[in-house]
C-alpha cells in the first residue's frame, strides 16, 4: 500500500499542534496494521466528499482520504477538527 499526501494535507499537519502530529503519526501506524480498528472509526462520507473517508486522529481532529487504485494508494487530502470540515 502507498500513502500520499496532498499539499493541502501537509501544509494543515504542519500547522496542527505537536500533540496532533503526533497523534496522527499513531493513528496512521493503526491503519496500516489494520484499517477497520475501532479507535479510528473509519467511516465513508456522504455529500461533496462522497468518494472519501474518515479517521479520527482524536476526539475533535479527524483526516479525510481517498482510497485510490482498489486501495493500493491511500491520498490523504484534509486533516482538521469536526467543525472546519463538515461546514
Amino acid at each position: 500500500m502507498q500513502i500520499e499526501y496532498s499539499r493541502r494535507f501537509v501544509k494543515e499537519l504542519k500547522r496542527a499542534p505537536r500533540k496532533i502530529q503526533i497523534a496522527f503519526r499513531d493513528r496512521l501506524i493503526l491503519f496500516l496494521e489494520n484499517r477497520s480498528f475501532p479507535i479510528l472509526n473509519n467511516h465513508a462520507l456522504n455529500g461533496e466528499m462522497k468518494n472519501c473517508r474518515s479517521i479520527n486522529i482524536t476526539g475533535d481532529w479527524r483526516a479525510i482520504y481517498e482510497d485510490l487504485e482498489n486501495g493500493d494508494v491511500i491520498f490523504f487530502i484534509i486533516l482538521g477538527t469536526h467543525s472546519q470540515l463538515y461546514k
